[in-house]
């Protein structure tokens, strides 16, 4: 059921906060997510981006049917959704957030490692490749010699270079003043 009641939870989480916290603006809203939380922020790019300021993707699934094909864990999808992309082709295409990448049309920031094999790195270049033929705002960084865990167990260096790049995007993206 990706794509139904997860992203109503995630939608319904950010209202509360925005209507319980004053210092949360509404026109500075941005969403970074890894893995299952990177399929959120594409989903979100394509499906609801009118609520967001930017996105940032990291080591995301983007093409389910691709993943399902490719993944270090592939059978597990089929646990987690109840078919696999064979059975239910179908259902693989509605849940992949790249058969709504036109809708994008908000600044996305693509983080994605190398030696990912639970994501594999075609699921970022697929994202970026799309963004960029349709002249949408797309910056992408892929790290060398990193896998799945980068954000919690990559090179020291490889960890403190993706965190400044994120803070110095989403800094430029979300401040006062920007469209």
């Amino acid at each position: 059921g990706w794509g139904t009641v997860d992203v109503d939870d995630v939608l319904a989480i950010i209202d509360t906060a925005l209507d319980r916290y004053s210092f949360c603006d509404r026109a500075r809203v941005g969403m970074l997510g890894g893995s299952y939380g990177g399929w959120m922020a594409t989903w979100l790019a394509g499906h609801h981006g009118d609520r967001f300021r930017a996105f940032c993707s990291e080591r995301a699934v983007n093409n389910a049917t691709a993943l399902e094909l490719s993944s270090d864990i592939s059978t597990a999808f089929n646990a987690i959704h109840g078919v696999n992309h064979l059975e239910d082709p179908d259902e693989y295409v509605r849940m992949s957030p790249i058969t709504a990448v036109r809708n994008i049309d908000k600044p996305v920031l693509i983080i994605h490692s190398e030696e990912d094999w639970r994501c594999p790195i075609g699921q970022a270049e697929e994202l970026w490749v799309a963004l960029k033929l349709l002249g949408k705002e797309v910056d992408f960084y892929r790290f060398p010699g990193e896998n799945h865990e980068l954000s919690r167990s990559g090179s020291p260096l490889h960890r403190v270079q993706r965190g400044e790049i994120i803070l110095d995007w989403f800094s430029e993206r979300l401040r006062d003043g920007t469209p």
